[in-house]
């Protein structure tokens, strides 16, 4: 995650993305720098749009809290219920998911 946080920083201070100075970035953040990580991820960078990619996640709409579902019968058994909530709760968006599928743009 540290990587595409850096990768942005570099992108909103209007510096290029390469491989010194993501470097550079990391380092003053005192996160050791993996160099396979940064060569992937500045040769992944070269082929996308990074304000397109900014401007569809923000466009994109966020879950503020989970789904809910119709109420159950009485007929169901409580196992059932169970499993029914734990599955809403999977399928509810979160940031983290979020920030996951965000930072799989990048690498």
């Amino acid at each position: 995650m540290e990587y595409v946080y850096a990768t942005l920083l570099l992108y909103k201070a209007g510096k290029e993305i390469n491989e010194e100075n993501l470097k550079k970035v990391l380092e003053s953040a005192g996160i050791a720098v993996d160099e396979v990580r940064v060569k992937s991820l500045v040769a992944a960078i070269k082929n996308i749009d990074i304000a397109k990619v900014l401007e569809q996640a923000l466009a994109a709409p966020v879950a503020a809290a989970p789904v809910q579902a119709a109420p159950a019968t009485a007929e169901q058994p409580k196992e059932e219920k169970k499993e029914e909530e734990k599955k809403e709760e999977e399928q509810a968006v979160s940031e983290e998911a979020l920030a996951e599928g965000f930072s799989a743009l990048f690498g």
